[in-house]
C-alpha cells in the first residue's frame, strides 16, 4: 500500500485543519519546500499536495508554494484543490505534477471531468469528500445530496489513476480512519481507492492495507509526530 505524506497549503504555508474547518487551523511550517524535503529524507517516495485556497475559492493561490516543492524534490506529486478547468489541468501537468485531483467539479460538471479524464488518461484522480457517506463539495462548506458510493460507481469505466476518499468527520482528528467507509467503497468500485482522514497508528496504517486499500494520506499525526513516517511505510509494507 502506498503512503502519502500529505501537505497542505494555505497562504503559502503549511497547515492542517480540523475536519476541514478553515477557523481550525495549525501552521506546522512556512517553507513548503523545506517539509516536502522532510519527508523525502525519512522515506516518502510520493507527496499529496493540497491547494486549500484553491479548494475553498477556485483559484490555484498557492501556485509559489507547489512550484517550490517541484523544484526541492524528485518524487511524483499528487495535487488537489481548485482543479476545476483545463486550463488548469494543462498548468500543473506542464510544469511537472503527476496526479491531480478532481472533487467539486467532477460532481457539478460531470461532462467537462469525463471529457478530461478521456484528455489525460490515467494522469487524473477522483477526489471524494463525505460527510455521513454524502459528498461534499466547495472545500467541504456543502453537502450534497449525491452518496459518495454512487458517485464513485459513476466513474469506474473512465481512465481514472485512483479514487481519493476522505471521511471529513475523521480528518485532522487523530481518532483513525472510518474503516467501514472505506471497505465499502473498495469493495464497492474497480478502481484504486486511497483512503484519506484520521490516519494515526501503525495499526490504522495496518489495518487499512489488510481491507485492500490502494494507498493512505497520512498528515497531522506526521506533523505532530504520533506517527512516524519509516514506521508508517514498513506498515504498509508488511501488510
Amino acid at each position: 500500500m502506498q503512503i502519502w505524506p500529505a501537505i497542505d497549503l494555505r497562504g503559502g504555508k503549511c497547515v492542517r485543519l480540523q475536519q476541514g474547518d478553515y477557523n481550525r487551523e495549525t501552521v506546522f511550517g512556512d517553507d513548503p519546500a523545506e517539509m516536502a524535503r522532510r519527508w523525502v529524507r525519512e522515506g516518502a517516495d510520493r507527496l499529496h499536495l493540497v491547494d486549500l485556497d484553491g479548494a475553498r475559492d477556485g483559484l490555484a493561490a498557492n501556485r509559489r508554494a507547489v512550484e517550490s516543492i517541484l523544484a526541492a524534490v524528485d518524487v511524483p506529486c499528487q495535487l488537489g484543490g481548485g482543479v476545476r478547468s483545463d486550463e488548469s489541468i494543462d498548468h500543473w501537468l506542464a510544469i511537472g505534477i503527476t496526479r491531480l485531483v478532481v472533487g467539486t467539479q467532477a460532481l457539478k460538471e460531470p461532462d467537462w471531468f469525463r471529457g478530461a479524464c478521456r484528455r489525460n488518461p490515467g494522469r487524473l484522480v477522483l477526489g471524494i469528500d463525505a460527510r455521513d457517506g454524502m459528498v461534499a463539495t466547495d472545500g467541504w462548506r456543502e453537502v450534497s445530496r449525491v452518496a459518495a458510493i454512487e458517485l464513485a460507481s459513476n466513474w469506474v469505466d473512465e481512465p481514472l489513476a485512483a479514487i481519493v476518499y476522505t471521511d471529513i468527520s475523521r480528518d485532522g482528528m487523530m481518532a483513525g480512519p472510518n474503516f467501514q467507509a472505506m471497505e465499502e467503497m473498495r469493495r464497492a468500485v474497480s478502481l484504486p481507492v486511497v483512503a484519506s482522514g484520521g490516519v494515526t497508528t501503525c495499526d490504522d496504517v495496518k489495518r487499512l492495507a489488510e481491507i485492500g486499500m490502494a494507498g493512505c494520506i497520512i498528515g497531522r499525526s506526521l506533523y505532530e509526530g504520533s506517527l512516524q513516517l519509516g514506521e508508517a511505510i514498513a506498515a504498509a509494507k508488511k501488510s
